[in-house]
């Protein structure tokens, strides 16, 4: 059917210059066919100067620079408009009439009517029904002159149109497919339209034809572009003859060149290569050889292991089994008869972990138990230190928690002995009766008590003593392997920039071509270079065993030790003198180290707390009925010093201070110094109560006291024998060369000043709160002394009939004493304060004031006693003879009275003060009543009489003894004239 048309020649597509050109000759119309670019370009012949031998088709390097119409510089529409024109009109008739063409309105003309949509409206009325007919019929038929348009469209068109042929180029065209079918088949034309056979029968024709006409446009289209690539497939052809001639004589080439290499084969590699590959056997058959003796010594790891554990080598056991599974990982690795093995090392050494841990528990059992004597030897030292490095080759790094619980229980465990040992040796307990060992214990008295804690005391020094050797030697394990560490991490470093240094070396390998293997594996180790020999050795050569030759074949086997993984160990001393083996495989941290080394110093501060905390049980225990409360001075001073002894050896011991059995003493302390305090305050106020305020004899006991004071120190002096004690009482203190005369209580107050002072030395703690109680008792003294004789409370007290200036002067140099001591007092409390404490010195500070001003009271008292009496008796003066008058003779009485009074109980100086303020006193009165009786310095009778009056006064209180010297300045009594 393709060959009853004709087709026409159609023009190249691809090329640009058809277009926009003049119509050419028809010969010249269509250039020649050109053949595609060769896929498979010639090759050049013999004929190289010939240059037909080359195809000459277009070449995308060539077609490249040609000249299009992209390559233009002006665009057609900007080539198209005039430059000239001012105005860029879009008008047709602008551009191409010129700009005198300019659109007109045009006028309408008269002639038309103006028509609208209601001229038409007749005509679509008529007309609606037929366009629906004709619409409803085109849609069911084509008409009958669709396929002469299409088939004429397409003849006459220069171009083969494929528009209609889409449906057949889809990929997924498929008749089976309904939709497809009907579109390439439109069988609807004939199925709606029955009746009509002739019309059928066109259909059909049309449908044939149309269908034929595709078919015969796919075969000129195909022949089109096969005459298009005739010349490069006859090209193809014979390059493929080119290339067949090629390829004959290189096969030839090739054998000629086999053959030549066969013969050079026998005569010259075949001898070298069979030596070559005989050596390597050899060498296989010696790694053969030392696998086999490799497995059989893996093969005795068990029983090895076994031993090792017989005798408690815990750390040569985890090396042996940790080695023998790296071989087992590398070496033997794929071996099916130890397929088993690596699972039943992992029991073994899980085993060996408790083993280890039951062992730590024994030791630490074993060691704590011990009788404790003086001797702090360390346990089986060796024993230890095997255990710990076992415990931290398998990371049990809480092992010393072990060690801490059984602390513990031993620390109750002494106790519990020493009470049962102690009440065993007391016959006046009853142990079937009294079956509770608290109960036991507190029928203990004060000095076997305190020799059971004495005991106790010396126990946990000697048990702490214990505990401080073993977790030192502990902790010098961890800090010895800690050290090794770092070692090993500065030769780790050492050896990398050695190795740095030498990975400058070139080594050469050179392959086999038979079998494809490296030479150097056909050499012998012997005959290696030594890097090369060391490389092969460590490769073919287990960790646990000797290296051996390829020349140990003809000798004795090569042993292995059995205990072979010590051999990988480096010796290491311990600090007592045991040689340990630190194996390079504790893969430890050094903050793990070093944490466990805190931990295990922590441990020591813990055992501190448990002694301390268990001492204070057995103290409360004790405390239970009042026992420490009721406890004397002496002896809680003796209880104290015992505690703080064994505070400071644990604190010396153990590098840390433990609060609990601190706390304890000083709530106990504050107990006893309530207690003490009360106990001094009721025996002061019961002496003031019973107080008469006469002078009292001064025992030679209390005259030493003083003097221990006077010597710098403030103590109480130890009791004499009673033959030595023969001093009689004096009638006055003596203190630092000066008299006091006092009252029984004031002596009684010194010492339990000094008892203060003393409880303070033997118990530092309770410093600030012996201060304070101190301050109490002294300001309750000064206080009730003033109720007493100031305020003539001792009247009801004791009876007194009346307070007497005697009384007075010798309440007045009591107050003085103590005055004289509150300096000492504060300076022995100010050595034992804190400085942060001085503030508290201030209540001496306030005693020292109020002291003072009940001296100066008691002073003002005695100076108001003889001014009322002044007043009493010159208000009756009276100038006249004789001389002297009774007044002044009565005034002499009562000042000579006063004198003796106080004479021997105040010291000279403060009696000339007092006598001078009352002779103040004296010439006040003495003046108003002159002033009363109108009497003069004028010479006169009277004068003269008065003058014999103060002159027997004056004479009289200078005779009294110690006034003589004193200026009484008489001239003062009459009144100046104006």
């Amino acid at each position: 059917m393709a060959s009853s048309h004709s087709s026409s020649p159609v023009p190249q597509s691809n090329s640009s210059d058809a277009f926009f050109k003049k119509e050419m000759d028809a010969t010249k119309r269509f250039r020649p066919v050109q053949s595609l670019p060769d896929v498979c370009p010639k090759e050049p012949t013999g004929n190289v100067g010939d240059p037909n031998n080359l195809c000459d088709s277009p070449s995308l390097v060539v077609d490249q620079h040609r000249w299009t119409i992209y390559h233009s510089k002006v665009n057609l529409p900007a080539a198209l408009n005039d430059p000239r024109l001012a105005k860029r009109e879009s008008d047709f008739f602008t551009k191409t009439w010129g700009v005198d063409f300019v659109d007109t309105e045009v006028t309408p003309s008269f002639y038309l009517p103006q028509i609208t949509k209601e001229h038409f409206a007749l005509y679509q009325q008529e007309i609606t029904p037929r366009e629906k007919v004709h619409e409803r019929c085109k849609n069911i038929c084509t008409p009958k002159d669709t396929f002469d348009r299409t088939l004429l469209h397409t003849y006459g068109t220069s171009k083969p149109s494929f528009s209609h042929l889409k449906i057949f180029m889809k990929p997924d065209f498929a008749l089976e497919d309904s939709l497809t079918f009907n579109a390439v088949l439109p069988w609807s034309h004939f199925s709606t339209a029955g009746g009509k056979g002739n019309r059928d029968a066109a259909s059909s024709k049309l449908l044939q034809e149309k269908l034929s006409h595709y078919l015969d446009i796919v075969e000129v289209n195909i022949a089109h572009q096969i005459s298009l690539r005739s010349e490069a497939f006859f090209h193809a052809m014979t390059s493929q003859h080119e290339l067949q001639d090629y390829l004959r004589k290189t096969s030839q080439a090739v054998k000629l060149l086999r053959e030549k290499i066969s013969k050079i084969d026998k005569v010259m590699c075949e001898g070298s290569l069979r030596v070559l590959r005989l050596s390597l056997t050899r060498n296989n058959c010696i790694k053969a050889y030392n696998k086999l003796k490799l497995m059989a010594t893996v093969h005795q790891t068990q029983p090895t292991v076994q031993l090792l554990l017989s005798t408690s080598e815990f750390v040569g056991a985890l090396d042996l089994i940790a080695t023998t599974q790296e071989v087992l990982q590398q070496e033997l690795q794929g071996i099916h008869s130890f397929r088993h093995l690596g699972s039943q090392l992992c029991e073994l050494e899980k085993l060996i972990d408790k083993m280890m841990i039951a062992e730590f528990s024994t030791y630490a059992r074993n060691d704590l138990n011990r009788p404790l004597e003086d001797d702090c030897q360390i346990l089986e030292e060796e024993r230890l230190v095997s255990l710990v490095f076992g415990l931290l080759k398998q990371r049990k790094l809480n092992f010393y928690e072990i060690y801490g619980d059984e602390m513990i229980i031993t620390a109750k465990n002494i106790i519990k002995q020493c009470v049962v040992n102690t009440v065993s040796q007391i016959e006046e307990i009853d142990t079937e009766v009294v079956v509770k060992l608290a109960d036991q214990m507190r029928m203990m008295n004060f000095p076997q008590w305190f020799d059971l804690l004495k005991n106790i005391f010396s126990k946990f020094t000697i048990f702490l003593k214990r505990i401080k050797a073993t977790l030192n030697t502990i902790r010098s394990v961890v800090f010895l392997v800690l050290d090794k560490n770092q070692k090993t991490r500065d030769l780790e470093d050492t050896l990398q920039k050695n190795s740095a240094k030498d990975s400058t070396v070139d080594t050469e390998v050179a392959y086999l071509t038979h079998e494809g293997m490296f030479i150097s594996d056909a050499f012998s180790e012997g005959d290696l270079p030594p890097v090369a020999a060391d490389t092969t050795s460590q490769r073919n050569t287990s960790p646990n065993s000797e290296p051996c030759s390829s020349d140990s074949v003809s000798e004795p086997e090569c042993t292995t030790d059995s205990s072979s993984s010590k051999e990988q160990t480096s010796s290491s001393v311990t600090p007592g003198g045991v040689e340990m083996m630190i194996g390079d495989d504790m893969k430890l941290t050094d903050l793990e180290l070093v944490r466990l080394a805190n931990n295990i110093q922590e441990l020591l501060h813990n055992a501190s707390d448990i002694c301390h905390d268990r001492s204070v049980k057995f103290l409360m225990a004790r405390a239970k009925d009042g026992f420490l409360e009721k406890l004397n001075s002496n002896e809680f001073v003796a209880l104290s010093r015992l505690m703080e002894g064994f505070i400071l050896d644990t604190e010396q011991i153990c590098g840390r201070k433990s609060m609990s059995l601190r706390g304890a003493l000083q709530s106990q302390a504050n107990r006893f110094v309530n207690r003490f305090h009360e106990e001094r305050k009721t025996k002061l106020s019961l002496l003031l109560d019973n107080e008469r305020w006469k002078q009292a004899e001064v025992p030679a006991e209390f005259q030493d006291l003083v003097d221990s004071v006077s010597d710098g120190r403030i103590s109480l002096p130890e009791k004499k024998p009673a033959a030595t004690e023969e001093r009689k009482p004096t009638e006055f203190l003596i203190v630092e060369g000066q008299k006091y005369a006092t009252v029984g209580t004031v002596l009684l107050l010194i010492r339990i000043i000094l008892e203060y002072c003393q409880c303070v030395d033997n118990i530092p703690s309770i410093t600030t709160d012996m201060l304070t109680r101190l301050s109490d008792l002294l300001k309750y003294f000064n206080s009730r002394s003033c109720q007493l004789v100031l305020g003539a409370g001792a009247l009801q007290v004791v009876g007194l009939k009346t307070i007497t200036t005697k009384n007075l002067a010798l309440s007045s140099r009591c107050l003085q004493l103590i005055v004289h001591y509150i300096p000492i007092i504060r300076a022995h409390f100010e050595a034992r304060l804190q400085p942060k404490q001085f503030s508290m010195l201030r209540h001496f500070d306030h005693i020292t004031k109020d002291y003072h001003d009940h001296i100066a009271e008691i002073s003002a008292k005695l100076v108001a006693i003889m001014d009322s009496l002044f007043d009493k008796l010159l208000s009756k003066y009276e100038v006249k003879a004789p001389v002297p008058s009774a007044c002044f003779r009565n005034i002499c009485k009562q000042m000579a009275k006063m004198h003796e009074a106080i004479y021997d109980l105040l010291p000279e100086e403060q009696t000339q003060m007092l006598f001078l303020r009352i002779n103040a006193s004296y010439k006040l009165h003495l003046k108003r009543q002159l002033a009363h009786l109108n009497v003069v310095n004028d010479g006169g009778p009277l004068n003269g009489l008065v003058t014999s009056d103060v002159a027997f006064y004056t004479g009289n209180l200078q005779a009294l003894k110690g006034l003589n010297n004193l200026d009484l300045n008489m001239a003062e009594i009459w009144e100046q004239k104006r």
